[in-house]
C-alpha cells in the first residue's frame, strides 16, 4: 500500500509539472501579446507616458530625475494571462495531491527528506504566489513562479527521489512541523521578492533612456518606484518568517542536541542569510538605498537561500545531514 501510494504521488508530480509547462507557455505568450499591443498603441498615435519627478538620494545628495509613469495593466489581462492562472491553480491541486499522497504513504509530514522537502517547498511557493494575488496584481510574476517550480521539481525528481523511509530520531519531534514549515513559507515570500527586484531592476535598466521595441511588455507593468516597493513588503514578510524560523531551529537544537548553537554549516547558513536580509532592511530604511543596489541585496539574499537549499543540504555534512540521499 506505501509503496502504491508513493508511486501515485511520483505521477502526480509529473502531472503537475507538464502542467505548469502549459500555465509557463501561457504567462511567457501573455508577455508577448501584451508588448504587441503596447507597440500597436504607440504606432497608433498613443499619448506618451506621463511623467513625474522622482527625488533619491546619490552620495548624500537629493537628485530630481523626471521618470516615465505606467498606469499598471488592466484588470482582466490577457487570455493568455487567465490560462496561465488557470493552469498554475490546476497545477497546484495535482502537486499537492501528490504532497499529500507522499505524506500519507510516509505517515508523517512530507518534508523529511531533500526529496520530500522540495516537493512541499515548491507547492507552498506556488500557493503563496496565488494567494498574495488576494492583497496585489502580482500576475506579471507567473513566468518567474512557474519557471523556478519547473526548474526545482525537476532537479527533485531527478537527482532527489528516495524512497519513502522512517524518519531520523532527531526528525522525530513536533519541531518538524513547525521550523520548517515556517522556513519554507519564509522561502516563498523571499522567491517572490527575487522576481520583483528582477523586474524593478528591467525598470530601472528603462527608464531615462530612448524609447526601445525591446522588453515593450515591461510598459504596462507597475514602475520601479512601485516594484521596489512591493519588494521591501513581500521581503520582510519573509524576514519575519525566517527570524522565528532561526530562534525555532535554536530551541529545537537545545532539545535535540543539548545546545542552542553549534556552529554547524546549516545553522551558518541561515544565519547568513538573516544578516543578508537584515542588511537590506537596513539599508533602505536607514542608510536611503533605493534603486538597483537594494534590488541587487535581495536577490543576493535569494541566491543565499538558493545556495543553502541545493549544495549546503546535500553537499555540506553536519548534524542537519538529512537530505537522505
Amino acid at each position: 500500500m506505501t509503496t502504491n501510494l508513493a508511486t501515485y504521488s511520483v505521477v502526480l508530480t509529473y502531472s503537475a509539472m507538464a502542467v505548469y509547462v502549459i500555465a509557463f507557455i501561457s504567462f511567457a505568450l501573455d508577455m508577448a501579446k501584451r508588448a504587441g499591443q503596447v507597440t500597436a498603441a504607440t504606432g497608433a498615435g498613443a499619448a506618451a507616458p506621463e511623467e513625474r519627478t522622482v527625488a533619491t538620494v546619490q552620495g548624500g545628495t537629493v537628485v530630481l530625475e523626471k521618470v516615465g509613469t505606467t498606469s499598471g495593466r488592466s484588470g482582466g489581462g490577457t487570455k493568455f494571462e487567465r490560462v496561465g492562472m488557470a493552469m498554475t491553480i490546476l497545477a497546484l491541486v495535482l502537486h499537492v495531491a501528490a504532497t499529500v499522497l507522499r505524506g500519507i504513504a510516509a505517515d508523517r509530514v512530507p518534508w523529511g527528506n531533500m526529496f520530500e522537502f522540495s516537493l512541499t517547498g515548491t507547492a507552498l511557493i506556488t500557493l503563496i504566489f496565488l494567494l498574495v494575488q488576494l492583497w496585489q496584481n502580482l500576475k506579471f510574476l507567473g513566468v518567474f513562479i512557474t519557471g523556478l517550480t519547473i526548474i526545482l521539481l525537476g532537479i527533485a525528481t531527478v537527482n532527489y527521489w528516495v524512497p519513502v523511509v522512517p524518519l531520523q530520531p532527531a526528525l522525530q519531534s513536533y519541531w518538524l512541523v513547525i521550523h520548517v514549515f515556517v522556513a519554507i513559507a519564509g522561502t516563498g515570500f523571499f522567491a517572490l521578492g527575487a522576481g520583483l527586484a528582477v523586474a524593478q531592476l528591467v525598470q530601472t535598466y528603462r527608464q531615462g533612456r530612448p524609447v526601445s521595441k525591446q522588453l515593450r511588455f515591461m510598459e504596462t507593468l507597475p514602475d520601479a518606484d512601485r516594484l521596489e516597493v512591493l519588494t521591501y513588503r513581500v521581503v520582510l514578510v519573509g524576514f519575519v518568517l525566517w527570524t522565528f524560523t532561526l530562534i525555532a531551529g535554536a530551541v529545537w537544537a537545545e532539545r535535540a542536541w543539548g545546545r542552542y548553537w553549534g556552529w554547524d554549516t546549516k545553522e551558518v547558513w541561515t544565519f547568513i542569510i538573516w544578516v543578508v536580509y537584515a542588511g537590506y532592511i537596513h539599508a533602505r530604511a536607514t542608510r536611503g538605498w533605493r534603486g538597483a543596489r537594494s534590488s541587487w541585496l535581495a536577490l543576493i539574499g535569494f541566491a543565499a537561500v538558493m545556495f543553502n537549499f541545493s549544495v549546503v543540504n546535500v553537499f555540506f555534512k553536519g548534524l542537519h545531514s538529512y537530505s537522505g540521499l
